[in-house]
């Protein structure tokens, strides 16, 4: 199947009751197959007349207790940006799909990673973090998608799912696996009717003195919680390696074939994936940090994920970067060749 289709199936078997969207390249996939396949599964989907309305329509669905899911491209999610912030403040579980686009602006079609300060930062308004997870194929869009809804439900929160223009359209085998949903906590505080129950009450806005502050504590709580339990990540011959490179999404499927490469022909060198982007990985990277080692991110855009790396190592390794921005993809040859200069010193 396609990336965009995959995912999409994915979220049906999840059992995604809610989809609003708006057309955007490349993740049109994802809209069209959801308008096929989400009614016929029982669920709902609304082509929305803007990613605004979409985010708010998705915002609504959650706080009745249905589990909701958008998606879009790069510009589209910037102006979803105030309503992820909503669903944060308020506490609503969602799903955020974002297949990244060339940018800044309205940029181009082809893949990139530039939204990561966006999705790993908190684009929106507010001290809100949201979990995010890095696909870097097929298989991982499925189970990844999977467990976007869980955790979003688990935690309260939006999820995104940070994917790219490639990985969405690119078709490979993958093994649909099964999905068993945990026990989750019961979505008490849903908006499902006052029957034998006080009215719940869904809300970002906290006014009384201090009530603000107690809501950002709680949160802050949360997401201290996520960084203890929830970071995901992949390493490949890290143990002798003189040389790391880090890389998320499809720069790590091309990093890898490089590094491979490298590897057979004797050089020490490793790669290390992360998974989620937030949480991100700080304590796994610290550990591997030292002075006689050095880290390379590699990235498509001009430099974002280095940044986190070397708060990470904290200055206990050189790192460095390599990136081809604005909807530029690199080759496995080309970092092949910029990685063995690297090791050459």
């Amino acid at each position: 199947m396609k990336g965009n289709e995959a995912l999409a199936e994915a979220a049906i078997q999840a059992g995604c009751s809610f989809y609003a969207g708006y057309p955007i390249t490349p993740q049109n996939e994802i809209p069209e197959y959801l308008s096929r396949k989400l009614p016929a599964a029982g669920g709902t989907f609304i082509q929305a007349e803007s990613e605004v309305a979409a985010i708010n329509m998705v915002y609504g669905a959650s706080a009745c207790g249905a589990r909701a899911m958008t998606s879009s491209s790069s510009p589209g999610i910037s102006l979803k940006q105030e309503g992820i912030s909503f669903l944060a403040g308020a506490e609503l579980p969602a799903v955020i799909v974002n297949m990244q686009r060339g940018g800044p602006g309205l940029g181009n079609i082809s893949a990139s990673q530039a939204d990561y300060f966006q999705a790993v930062k908190g684009g929106g308004h507010g001290d809100y973090r949201m979990i995010v997870y890095a696909p870097y194929n097929v298989q991982e869009l499925w189970d990844l998608t999977l467990l976007a809804f869980d955790k979003a439900d688990e935690y309260r929160t939006p999820v995104m799912v940070l994917g790219d223009g490639i990985l969405g359209q690119m078709m490979e085998p993958f093994e649909p696996t099964p999905y068993v949903r945990p026990l989750l906590p019961e979505k008490t505080w849903a908006l499902g009717g006052c029957v034998n129950r006080q009215p719940n009450v869904v809300r970002s806005l906290y006014m009384a003195d201090g009530e603000l502050e107690r809501r950002n504590g709680l949160l802050q709580e949360k997401y201290r919680t996520m960084k203890a339990r929830d970071v995901l990540y992949q390493t490949y011959d890290v143990g002798d390696a003189e040389l790391i490179v880090v890389s998320f999404g499809i720069a790590a499927r091309i990093a890898i074939a490089a590094v491979r490469k490298l590897r057979e022909e004797g050089w020490k060198i490793g790669h290390f994936r992360p998974v989620t982007l937030f949480p991100f990985p700080e304590r796994q990277l610290r550990e591997l940090a030292g002075p006689d080692r050095r880290f390379m991110t590699v990235e498509l855009n001009a430099g974002q994920m280095v940044e986190d790396v070397r708060l990470a190592v904290n200055g206990r390794s050189d790192v460095l970067f390599y990136g081809r921005p604005g909807g530029a993809i690199m080759t496995p040859e080309e970092l092949y060749e910029r990685l063995k200069d690297e090791l050459k010193g």
